[in-house]
Protein backbone atom coordinates (compact mmCIF):
# COMPACT_ATOMS: atom_id res chain seq x y z
CA UNK A 1 0.00 0.00 0.00
CA UNK A 2 1.07 3.57 -0.64
CA UNK A 3 -0.71 4.66 2.55
CA UNK A 4 1.57 4.19 5.56
CA UNK A 5 -0.63 6.23 7.89
CA UNK A 6 -3.51 5.46 10.25
CA UNK A 7 -5.97 5.48 7.34
CA UNK A 8 -4.56 2.16 6.17
CA UNK A 9 -5.22 0.37 9.46
CA UNK A 10 -8.72 -0.89 8.62
CA UNK A 11 -7.67 -2.18 5.19
CA UNK A 12 -4.76 -4.01 6.82
CA UNK A 13 -7.01 -5.29 9.60
CA UNK A 14 -9.86 -6.42 7.30
CA UNK A 15 -8.37 -9.78 6.15
CA UNK A 16 -7.23 -10.57 9.69
CA UNK A 17 -10.38 -9.65 11.64
CA UNK A 18 -13.10 -9.09 9.01
CA UNK A 19 -16.15 -10.65 10.71
CA UNK A 20 -15.14 -9.68 14.24
CA UNK A 21 -16.93 -6.80 15.99
CA UNK A 22 -14.85 -3.65 15.82
CA UNK A 23 -17.48 -1.32 17.31
CA UNK A 24 -20.60 -1.81 19.41
CA UNK A 25 -22.96 1.16 19.67
CA UNK A 26 -26.20 0.47 21.49
CA UNK A 27 -27.74 -2.60 19.85
CA UNK A 28 -25.65 -2.14 16.72
CA UNK A 29 -22.52 -4.19 16.07
CA UNK A 30 -20.13 -3.17 13.28
CA UNK A 31 -17.54 -5.67 12.07
CA UNK A 32 -14.06 -4.75 10.91
CA UNK A 33 -15.10 -5.53 7.34
CA UNK A 34 -18.15 -3.26 7.59
CA UNK A 35 -16.20 -0.47 9.27
CA UNK A 36 -13.57 -0.64 6.54
CA UNK A 37 -16.22 -0.53 3.80
CA UNK A 38 -18.10 2.38 5.38
CA UNK A 39 -14.85 4.32 5.82
CA UNK A 40 -14.01 3.66 2.15
CA UNK A 41 -17.44 4.93 1.10
CA UNK A 42 -17.12 8.03 3.25
CA UNK A 43 -13.66 8.77 1.85
CA UNK A 44 -15.12 8.55 -1.66
CA UNK A 45 -18.02 10.81 -0.61
CA UNK A 46 -15.63 13.38 0.86
CA UNK A 47 -13.48 13.31 -2.26
CA UNK A 48 -16.59 13.94 -4.40
CA UNK A 49 -17.27 16.99 -2.26
CA UNK A 50 -13.86 18.47 -2.90
CA UNK A 51 -11.89 17.18 0.09
CA UNK A 52 -8.32 16.53 -0.98
CA UNK A 53 -4.98 15.69 0.57
CA UNK A 54 -4.11 18.15 3.35
CA UNK A 55 -7.65 19.59 3.65
CA UNK A 56 -9.17 19.79 7.14
CA UNK A 57 -12.39 17.98 8.02
CA UNK A 58 -14.01 18.57 11.43
CA UNK A 59 -16.38 16.43 13.47
CA UNK A 60 -18.80 17.80 16.06
CA UNK A 61 -20.60 15.08 17.99
CA UNK A 62 -20.40 12.52 20.75
CA UNK A 63 -19.06 8.95 20.57
CA UNK A 64 -20.64 7.45 17.46
CA UNK A 65 -19.54 5.13 14.62
CA UNK A 66 -19.65 8.18 12.34
CA UNK A 67 -16.85 9.76 14.42
CA UNK A 68 -14.66 6.72 13.82
CA UNK A 69 -15.58 6.53 10.13
CA UNK A 70 -14.76 10.21 9.61
CA UNK A 71 -11.39 9.79 11.31
CA UNK A 72 -10.39 6.86 9.10
CA UNK A 73 -11.86 8.43 5.94
CA UNK A 74 -9.65 11.46 6.50
CA UNK A 75 -6.67 9.12 6.93
CA UNK A 76 -7.47 7.41 3.64
CA UNK A 77 -7.50 10.74 1.79
CA UNK A 78 -4.49 12.23 3.52
CA UNK A 79 -6.84 14.88 4.94
CA UNK A 80 -6.50 16.23 8.48
CA UNK A 81 -9.13 15.33 11.07
CA UNK A 82 -10.27 18.05 13.52
CA UNK A 83 -12.39 16.71 16.43
CA UNK A 84 -14.41 19.42 18.17
CA UNK A 85 -15.49 19.59 21.80
CA UNK A 86 -19.31 19.47 21.93
CA UNK A 87 -19.28 21.41 25.19
CA UNK A 88 -17.85 24.55 23.62
CA UNK A 89 -19.95 27.59 22.80
CA UNK A 90 -20.49 28.65 19.18
CA UNK A 91 -17.86 31.46 19.23
CA UNK A 92 -15.25 29.02 20.56
CA UNK A 93 -16.03 26.50 17.84
CA UNK A 94 -16.08 29.24 15.23
CA UNK A 95 -12.53 30.23 16.16
CA UNK A 96 -11.27 26.66 15.81
CA UNK A 97 -13.03 26.07 12.48
CA UNK A 98 -11.64 29.30 11.13
CA UNK A 99 -8.14 28.85 12.54
CA UNK A 100 -7.83 25.31 11.13
CA UNK A 101 -9.28 26.34 7.78
CA UNK A 102 -11.84 23.55 7.94
CA UNK A 103 -13.40 22.77 4.56
CA UNK A 104 -16.14 20.34 5.60
CA UNK A 105 -17.91 19.71 8.92
CA UNK A 106 -19.63 16.50 9.99
CA UNK A 107 -22.00 17.11 12.90
CA UNK A 108 -24.57 15.23 14.97
CA UNK A 109 -28.19 16.09 14.20
CA UNK A 110 -29.07 17.16 17.72
CA UNK A 111 -26.21 19.70 17.54
CA UNK A 112 -27.51 21.20 14.29
CA UNK A 113 -28.26 24.63 15.76
CA UNK A 114 -24.82 24.83 17.37
CA UNK A 115 -23.13 23.68 14.17
CA UNK A 116 -25.02 26.18 12.02
CA UNK A 117 -24.03 29.01 14.34
CA UNK A 118 -20.41 27.85 14.50
CA UNK A 119 -19.81 27.72 10.73
CA UNK A 120 -21.17 31.23 10.15
CA UNK A 121 -18.41 33.45 8.85
CA UNK A 122 -15.90 30.60 8.46
CA UNK A 123 -14.54 28.89 5.37
CA UNK A 124 -16.61 25.74 5.87
CA UNK A 125 -18.11 24.90 2.45
CA UNK A 126 -20.25 21.87 3.29
CA UNK A 127 -21.80 20.00 6.18
CA UNK A 128 -22.86 16.38 6.56
CA UNK A 129 -25.40 15.77 9.33
CA UNK A 130 -25.53 12.46 11.19
CA UNK A 131 -29.25 12.18 11.90
CA UNK A 132 -32.57 10.80 10.78
CA UNK A 133 -34.78 12.97 8.50
CA UNK A 134 -37.23 13.63 11.35
CA UNK A 135 -34.44 15.00 13.54
CA UNK A 136 -33.31 17.34 10.78
CA UNK A 137 -36.85 18.56 10.19
CA UNK A 138 -37.14 19.49 13.84
CA UNK A 139 -34.25 21.92 13.56
CA UNK A 140 -35.25 23.20 10.16
CA UNK A 141 -32.23 21.83 8.31
CA UNK A 142 -32.49 21.78 4.50
CA UNK A 143 -30.41 18.58 4.39
CA UNK A 144 -33.24 16.36 3.15
CA UNK A 145 -33.72 18.68 0.19
CA UNK A 146 -30.12 18.58 -0.96
CA UNK A 147 -29.80 15.83 -3.49
CA UNK A 148 -26.29 15.74 -4.93
CA UNK A 149 -22.68 16.70 -4.36
CA UNK A 150 -23.10 19.31 -7.06
CA UNK A 151 -25.36 21.34 -4.78
CA UNK A 152 -24.34 24.81 -3.72
CA UNK A 153 -21.42 25.29 -1.37
CA UNK A 154 -21.40 27.46 1.72
CA UNK A 155 -23.21 27.48 5.09
CA UNK A 156 -26.45 26.21 3.50
CA UNK A 157 -24.85 23.23 1.72
CA UNK A 158 -26.12 20.60 4.14
CA UNK A 159 -26.63 16.90 3.40
CA UNK A 160 -27.52 13.79 5.32
CA UNK A 161 -24.44 11.81 6.27
CA UNK A 162 -26.01 8.40 5.64
CA UNK A 163 -27.25 9.33 2.18
CA UNK A 164 -23.89 10.75 1.16
CA UNK A 165 -22.09 7.64 2.40
CA UNK A 166 -24.38 5.05 0.81
CA UNK A 167 -24.43 6.86 -2.54
CA UNK A 168 -20.63 6.60 -2.77
CA UNK A 169 -18.78 3.56 -4.16
CA UNK A 170 -17.15 1.12 -1.73
CA UNK A 171 -13.85 1.27 -3.58
CA UNK A 172 -10.72 1.53 -1.43
CA UNK A 173 -8.57 4.62 -1.82
CA UNK A 174 -4.81 4.12 -1.57
CA UNK A 175 -3.52 7.68 -1.32
CA UNK A 176 0.20 8.11 -0.71
CA UNK A 177 0.39 9.11 2.97
CA UNK A 178 3.60 9.13 4.99
CA UNK A 179 4.00 8.86 8.74
CA UNK A 180 5.29 12.44 8.82
CA UNK A 181 2.09 13.84 7.29
CA UNK A 182 -0.39 15.65 9.51
CA UNK A 183 -3.25 13.43 10.70
CA UNK A 184 -5.16 15.44 13.27
CA UNK A 185 -5.41 18.91 14.80
CA UNK A 186 -6.47 19.00 18.44
CA UNK A 187 -7.05 22.34 20.12
CA UNK A 188 -5.56 22.96 23.52
CA UNK A 189 -6.13 26.24 25.33
CA UNK A 190 -3.08 28.40 25.91
CA UNK A 191 -2.02 30.83 28.58
CA UNK A 192 -2.72 33.76 26.24
CA UNK A 193 -6.41 32.90 26.17
CA UNK A 194 -6.47 31.68 22.55
CA UNK A 195 -6.48 27.91 21.87
CA UNK A 196 -3.56 26.43 19.93
CA UNK A 197 -3.95 23.63 17.42
CA UNK A 198 -1.57 20.77 18.16
CA UNK A 199 -0.74 19.06 14.86
CA UNK A 200 -0.44 15.32 15.45
CA UNK A 201 1.19 13.39 12.64
CA UNK A 202 0.44 9.80 11.67
CA UNK A 203 3.76 8.97 13.31
CA UNK A 204 2.78 10.63 16.62
CA UNK A 205 -0.46 8.65 16.78
CA UNK A 206 1.18 5.37 15.74
CA UNK A 207 4.02 5.57 18.24
CA UNK A 208 1.60 6.54 21.01
CA UNK A 209 -0.41 3.40 20.20
CA UNK A 210 2.80 1.34 20.32
CA UNK A 211 3.46 2.76 23.78
CA UNK A 212 -0.02 1.76 24.91
CA UNK A 213 0.27 -1.75 23.46
CA UNK A 214 3.65 -2.33 25.12
CA UNK A 215 2.88 -0.83 28.52
CA UNK A 216 -0.67 -2.04 29.03
CA UNK A 217 -0.47 -5.49 27.39
CA UNK A 218 -3.51 -4.97 25.17
CA UNK A 219 -4.63 -7.99 23.17
CA UNK A 220 -7.09 -8.74 20.37
CA UNK A 221 -9.46 -10.25 22.94
CA UNK A 222 -9.79 -6.99 24.88
CA UNK A 223 -13.09 -5.09 24.99
CA UNK A 224 -12.85 -1.36 25.71
CA UNK A 225 -15.77 0.67 27.02
CA UNK A 226 -15.49 4.22 25.64
CA UNK A 227 -17.29 6.38 28.22
CA UNK A 228 -15.08 9.45 27.79
CA UNK A 229 -15.64 11.70 24.74
CA UNK A 230 -13.58 10.70 21.73
CA UNK A 231 -12.92 14.36 20.95
CA UNK A 232 -10.51 14.20 23.90
CA UNK A 233 -7.09 12.92 22.87
CA UNK A 234 -6.86 10.56 25.86
CA UNK A 235 -10.05 8.71 24.94
CA UNK A 236 -9.21 8.55 21.23
CA UNK A 237 -5.47 7.86 21.30
CA UNK A 238 -5.16 5.91 24.56
CA UNK A 239 -8.45 4.02 24.31
CA UNK A 240 -10.05 3.57 20.90
CA UNK A 241 -7.16 3.57 18.43
CA UNK A 242 -4.89 1.08 20.25
CA UNK A 243 -7.84 -1.31 20.54
CA UNK A 244 -8.60 -1.09 16.80
CA UNK A 245 -4.93 -1.40 15.89
CA UNK A 246 -4.72 -4.59 17.94
CA UNK A 247 -8.03 -6.01 16.63
CA UNK A 248 -10.10 -5.75 19.81
CA UNK A 249 -13.63 -4.39 20.28
CA UNK A 250 -14.69 -0.91 21.37
CA UNK A 251 -18.09 -0.25 22.96
CA UNK A 252 -19.14 3.34 22.23
CA UNK A 253 -21.24 5.30 24.71
CA UNK A 254 -22.39 8.82 23.85
CA UNK A 255 -22.72 9.94 27.46
CA UNK A 256 -21.34 8.68 30.74
CA UNK A 257 -23.98 7.42 33.14
CA UNK A 258 -22.53 5.26 35.96
CA UNK A 259 -25.40 2.79 36.18
CA UNK A 260 -25.46 2.14 32.44
CA UNK A 261 -21.65 1.88 32.33
CA UNK A 262 -21.76 -0.84 35.01
CA UNK A 263 -24.48 -2.63 33.03
CA UNK A 264 -22.37 -2.55 29.85
CA UNK A 265 -19.27 -3.80 31.67
CA UNK A 266 -21.19 -6.87 32.77
CA UNK A 267 -23.05 -7.40 29.46
CA UNK A 268 -20.05 -7.11 27.13
CA UNK A 269 -17.43 -8.49 29.54
CA UNK A 270 -15.46 -5.25 29.28
CA UNK A 271 -11.77 -5.66 30.06
CA UNK A 272 -10.37 -2.15 29.71
CA UNK A 273 -11.67 1.24 30.80
CA UNK A 274 -10.12 4.71 30.58
CA UNK A 275 -11.26 7.68 32.65
CA UNK A 276 -10.46 10.35 35.20
CA UNK A 277 -10.69 10.05 39.00
CA UNK A 278 -14.23 11.50 38.97
CA UNK A 279 -15.35 8.79 36.54
CA UNK A 280 -14.12 5.96 38.73
CA UNK A 281 -15.44 7.59 41.89
CA UNK A 282 -18.94 7.90 40.40
CA UNK A 283 -18.89 4.22 39.38
CA UNK A 284 -17.88 3.14 42.87
CA UNK A 285 -20.57 5.28 44.49
CA UNK A 286 -23.41 3.91 42.34
CA UNK A 287 -25.93 1.60 44.09
CA UNK A 288 -25.17 -1.19 41.56
CA UNK A 289 -21.43 -1.16 42.24
CA UNK A 290 -21.42 -4.07 44.68
CA UNK A 291 -23.85 -6.25 42.71
CA UNK A 292 -22.32 -5.83 39.23
CA UNK A 293 -20.05 -8.57 37.90
CA UNK A 294 -16.73 -6.78 37.37
CA UNK A 295 -14.52 -9.86 37.10
CA UNK A 296 -13.73 -9.12 33.43
CA UNK A 297 -12.11 -5.76 34.24
CA UNK A 298 -8.34 -6.10 34.19
CA UNK A 299 -6.93 -2.95 32.57
CA UNK A 300 -8.05 0.34 34.09
CA UNK A 301 -6.14 3.52 33.27
CA UNK A 302 -6.72 6.84 34.97
CA UNK A 303 -5.47 10.25 33.87
CA UNK A 304 -5.99 13.91 34.68
CA UNK A 305 -4.70 13.71 38.25
CA UNK A 306 -3.58 11.20 40.85
CA UNK A 307 -6.10 8.62 42.03
CA UNK A 308 -7.44 9.43 45.53
CA UNK A 309 -6.73 6.80 48.17
CA UNK A 310 -10.47 6.39 48.84
CA UNK A 311 -11.09 5.45 45.19
CA UNK A 312 -8.17 3.03 45.21
CA UNK A 313 -9.64 1.36 48.30
CA UNK A 314 -13.04 0.89 46.64
CA UNK A 315 -11.45 -0.86 43.65
CA UNK A 316 -9.01 -2.82 45.80
CA UNK A 317 -12.02 -4.28 47.58
CA UNK A 318 -13.26 -5.61 44.22
CA UNK A 319 -9.83 -6.91 43.24
CA UNK A 320 -9.28 -4.26 40.53
CA UNK A 321 -5.99 -2.41 40.00
CA UNK A 322 -5.22 0.86 38.22
CA UNK A 323 -2.55 2.15 35.90
CA UNK A 324 -2.20 5.90 36.37
CA UNK A 325 -1.23 7.98 33.32
CA UNK A 326 0.27 11.42 32.76
CA UNK A 327 0.46 13.27 29.50
CA UNK A 328 -0.97 16.05 27.37
CA UNK A 329 -2.29 16.72 23.89
CA UNK A 330 1.20 17.53 22.65
CA UNK A 331 2.46 14.05 23.60
CA UNK A 332 -0.42 12.36 21.73
CA UNK A 333 -1.06 12.12 24.79
CA UNK A 334 0.89 9.48 26.74
CA UNK A 335 4.06 10.53 28.55
CA UNK A 336 4.20 8.27 31.61
CA UNK A 337 2.27 5.38 33.10
CA UNK A 338 2.19 3.92 36.61
CA UNK A 339 2.15 0.13 36.26
CA UNK A 340 -0.74 -1.75 37.79
CA UNK A 341 0.28 -3.10 41.16
CA UNK A 342 2.33 -0.01 42.05
CA UNK A 343 -0.61 2.24 42.98
CA UNK A 344 -0.04 1.67 46.68
CA UNK A 345 3.72 1.81 47.11
CA UNK A 346 3.95 4.68 44.60
CA UNK A 347 0.80 6.51 45.73
CA UNK A 348 0.57 9.90 44.00
CA UNK A 349 3.11 9.02 41.31
CA UNK A 350 2.46 9.50 37.60
CA UNK A 351 4.70 6.52 36.88
CA UNK A 352 7.56 5.83 34.49
CA UNK A 353 8.04 7.17 30.95
CA UNK A 354 6.27 5.15 28.25
CA UNK A 355 8.47 2.61 26.48
CA UNK A 356 9.36 4.79 23.47
CA UNK A 357 9.28 8.11 25.36
CA UNK A 358 11.95 9.96 27.34
CA UNK A 359 11.55 12.42 30.20
CA UNK A 360 13.79 14.78 32.10
CA UNK A 361 13.50 17.30 34.96
CA UNK A 362 15.42 20.56 34.49
CA UNK A 363 16.04 23.82 36.30
CA UNK A 364 15.26 27.26 34.75
CA UNK A 365 18.61 27.13 32.91
CA UNK A 366 17.83 23.77 31.37
CA UNK A 367 20.24 21.79 33.53
CA UNK A 368 19.19 18.29 34.56
CA UNK A 369 18.20 17.91 38.19
CA UNK A 370 18.93 15.08 40.59
CA UNK A 371 16.21 12.77 41.98
CA UNK A 372 13.97 14.56 44.46
CA UNK A 373 14.67 18.03 43.04
CA UNK A 374 11.66 19.87 41.61
CA UNK A 375 11.91 21.35 38.13
CA UNK A 376 10.11 21.55 34.82
CA UNK A 377 9.02 18.27 33.23
CA UNK A 378 10.27 17.99 29.64
CA UNK A 379 9.36 15.16 27.27
CA UNK A 380 10.86 13.77 24.07
CA UNK A 381 9.97 10.91 21.74
CA UNK A 382 8.29 10.02 18.44
CA UNK A 383 4.87 10.58 20.04
CA UNK A 384 5.63 14.28 20.73
CA UNK A 385 4.33 16.82 18.22
CA UNK A 386 6.76 18.92 16.22
CA UNK A 387 4.57 21.97 15.76
CA UNK A 388 1.40 23.88 16.49
CA UNK A 389 -0.89 24.72 13.59
CA UNK A 390 -0.08 28.19 12.20
CA UNK A 391 1.73 29.10 15.43
CA UNK A 392 5.44 29.27 14.74
CA UNK A 393 5.87 31.45 17.84
CA UNK A 394 4.28 28.87 20.13
CA UNK A 395 6.25 26.08 18.42
CA UNK A 396 9.53 27.92 18.90
CA UNK A 397 8.84 28.67 22.57
CA UNK A 398 7.72 25.13 23.43
CA UNK A 399 10.95 23.22 22.82
CA UNK A 400 14.33 23.09 24.50
CA UNK A 401 17.38 22.00 22.50
CA UNK A 402 15.04 21.36 19.58
CA UNK A 403 13.74 18.02 20.90
CA UNK A 404 12.48 18.44 24.48
CA UNK A 405 8.87 19.58 24.78
CA UNK A 406 8.48 21.97 27.70
CA UNK A 407 5.35 20.74 29.48
CA UNK A 408 4.99 23.75 31.77
CA UNK A 409 4.42 21.29 34.61
CA UNK A 410 6.67 21.05 37.65
CA UNK A 411 7.67 17.76 39.19
CA UNK A 412 10.43 15.46 40.38
CA UNK A 413 11.58 11.86 39.98
CA UNK A 414 12.38 9.54 42.83
CA UNK A 415 15.41 7.26 43.04
CA UNK A 416 13.67 4.64 40.88
CA UNK A 417 12.76 7.16 38.17
CA UNK A 418 9.05 7.43 39.03
CA UNK A 419 7.57 10.85 38.25
CA UNK A 420 5.64 12.98 40.73
CA UNK A 421 3.83 16.07 39.39
CA UNK A 422 3.96 18.79 42.01
CA UNK A 423 2.64 21.97 40.38
CA UNK A 424 1.59 23.51 37.07
CA UNK A 425 3.52 26.44 35.72
CA UNK A 426 0.70 27.36 33.39
CA UNK A 427 -1.98 27.49 36.12
CA UNK A 428 -4.11 24.97 34.26
CA UNK A 429 -7.21 23.75 36.08
CA UNK A 430 -8.31 20.13 35.55
CA UNK A 431 -12.01 19.75 36.26
CA UNK A 432 -13.50 16.31 35.72
CA UNK A 433 -10.84 15.56 33.13
CA UNK A 434 -11.40 18.83 31.22
CA UNK A 435 -8.42 21.17 30.89
CA UNK A 436 -9.31 24.76 31.77
CA UNK A 437 -6.93 27.67 31.28
CA UNK A 438 -7.66 30.72 33.47
CA UNK A 439 -6.47 33.26 30.89
CA UNK A 440 -9.24 32.23 28.52
CA UNK A 441 -11.90 32.93 31.17
CA UNK A 442 -10.21 36.10 32.40
CA UNK A 443 -10.16 37.55 28.87
CA UNK A 444 -13.97 37.34 28.70
CA UNK A 445 -14.70 38.54 32.26
CA UNK A 446 -12.52 41.63 31.87
CA UNK A 447 -14.74 42.75 28.97
CA UNK A 448 -17.34 43.73 31.56
CA UNK A 449 -17.01 47.50 32.00
CA UNK A 450 -17.38 47.21 35.78
CA UNK A 451 -14.32 44.94 36.10
CA UNK A 452 -10.94 46.46 36.89
CA UNK A 453 -9.00 43.20 37.14
CA UNK A 454 -9.66 39.49 37.41
CA UNK A 455 -7.77 36.31 38.25
CA UNK A 456 -9.17 32.81 37.94
CA UNK A 457 -7.86 30.01 40.14
CA UNK A 458 -8.79 26.39 40.73
CA UNK A 459 -10.44 25.40 44.01
CA UNK A 460 -10.97 21.86 45.34
CA UNK A 461 -14.27 20.19 44.52
CA UNK A 462 -15.39 16.84 45.91
CA UNK A 463 -16.97 15.70 42.65
CA UNK A 464 -14.87 17.28 39.88
CA UNK A 465 -11.47 17.45 41.56
CA UNK A 466 -11.30 21.21 41.11
CA UNK A 467 -13.44 23.96 39.62
CA UNK A 468 -12.72 27.56 38.59
CA UNK A 469 -13.20 30.48 40.96
CA UNK A 470 -12.95 34.09 39.77
CA UNK A 471 -11.34 36.74 41.97
CA UNK A 472 -12.56 40.16 40.80
CA UNK A 473 -11.85 43.79 41.63
CA UNK A 474 -14.36 46.41 40.48
CA UNK A 475 -13.86 49.90 39.16
CA UNK A 476 -14.60 52.72 41.55
CA UNK A 477 -18.34 53.12 42.05
CA UNK A 478 -19.21 50.04 39.97
CA UNK A 479 -21.57 47.31 41.11
CA UNK A 480 -21.63 43.71 39.97
CA UNK A 481 -22.89 40.38 41.30
CA UNK A 482 -21.60 36.86 40.78
CA UNK A 483 -24.77 36.13 38.80
CA UNK A 484 -23.95 39.05 36.50
CA UNK A 485 -20.54 37.54 35.79
CA UNK A 486 -21.91 34.08 35.04
CA UNK A 487 -24.68 35.48 32.85
CA UNK A 488 -22.04 37.35 30.84
CA UNK A 489 -20.09 34.11 30.31
CA UNK A 490 -23.09 31.93 29.51
CA UNK A 491 -23.11 31.10 25.80
CA UNK A 492 -19.64 32.52 25.28
CA UNK A 493 -17.71 29.83 27.10
CA UNK A 494 -18.37 26.16 27.69
CA UNK A 495 -20.35 25.69 30.90
CA UNK A 496 -17.58 23.74 32.62
CA UNK A 497 -15.31 26.77 32.22
CA UNK A 498 -17.75 29.17 33.92
CA UNK A 499 -16.57 29.83 37.51
CA UNK A 500 -18.69 28.13 40.14
CA UNK A 501 -18.04 31.05 42.47
CA UNK A 502 -16.96 34.69 42.25
CA UNK A 503 -15.13 36.52 45.02
CA UNK A 504 -15.01 40.32 44.98
CA UNK A 505 -11.93 41.91 46.56
CA UNK A 506 -10.83 45.51 46.94
CA UNK A 507 -7.25 44.93 45.84
CA UNK A 508 -5.21 42.24 44.09
CA UNK A 509 -1.85 41.12 45.49
CA UNK A 510 0.74 42.06 42.88
CA UNK A 511 4.46 41.81 42.18
CA UNK A 512 6.68 44.86 41.79
CA UNK A 513 6.10 44.68 38.04
CA UNK A 514 2.32 44.69 38.51
CA UNK A 515 1.62 41.00 37.90
CA UNK A 516 -1.06 39.38 40.04
CA UNK A 517 0.33 36.96 42.62
CA UNK A 518 -1.84 33.93 41.96
CA UNK A 519 -0.01 31.84 44.53
CA UNK A 520 -1.11 34.31 47.20
CA UNK A 521 -4.68 34.26 45.90
CA UNK A 522 -4.70 30.47 46.16
CA UNK A 523 -3.59 30.66 49.78
CA UNK A 524 -6.41 33.07 50.58
CA UNK A 525 -9.28 31.92 48.38
CA UNK A 526 -8.69 28.33 47.26
CA UNK A 527 -10.29 26.69 50.28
Amino acid sequence: MYNNGVGSWLERRRPKSGPKAALIAGERSISYAELAERSDRLAQALRRRGVARGDRVAYLGENDPAFVETFFACGLLGAVFVPLNTRLAAPELQFQLDDAGVRLLVNAGHLEALAAAAVAGTGVLRRLVVAEPAELAEVGSPAAEVGSPAAQVGPDAVERYDQALLAAPAEPIDESVSLDDGAMILYTSGTTGRPKGALLTHSNITWNCYNVLVDTDLSSTDVALMISPLFHVASLDMGLLPILLKGGTAVLEQKFEPGRALELIERHRVTTLNGVPTTFQMLAEHPSWLTTDLTSLSKLTCGGSAIPASVLAAYDARGIEFANNYGMTETAPGATTLPRGRSRDKLGSAGLPHFFTDLRIVDPLGEALAPGEVGEIQISGPNVIKQYWNRSDATRDSYADGIWFKSGDMGYRDDEGFLYVSDRLKDMIISGGENIYPAEIEAVIVELPQVASVAVIGVPDEKWGEVPRAIVTLRVGAELTDDDVRTHLDGRLARYKIPKSVVFVEEMPRTASGKIRKAELRKQYAL
